[in-house]
């Protein structure tokens, strides 16, 4: 692993939670719910880049595979969810 890729994982994992809390504070002040929906999808983005940074980084013997891909797996649902039921 190059020195500088557990950097850039929880700059990613920084910036999913910077846009989730745009996202919110728009929900909040427009109560859009697609705004919401997208908030939580940004959520579980930041999820799946710091549990990405733990298992390569502060746990690199334990695989965590399975559970770093849940919280993105769960965020592109939700998101797929609040596509679909804001369509109707």
């Amino acid at each position: 692993m190059p020195i500088f890729s557990g950097g850039v994982f929880l700059l990613c994992a920084m910036t999913s939670l910077l846009c989730a809390v745009m996202l919110f504070r728009g929900y909040a002040r427009s109560r859009v719910r697609l705004l919401f929906w997208s908030g939580l999808c940004f959520v579980g983005l930041m999820l799946d880049n710091f549990i990405l940074y733990a298992d390569l980084y502060m746990f690199p013997d334990v695989s965590l595979v399975i559970w770093r891909k849940i919280p993105g797996l769960l965020a592109i649902l939700l998101l797929l969810f609040g596509l679909v039921w804001e369509s109707k």
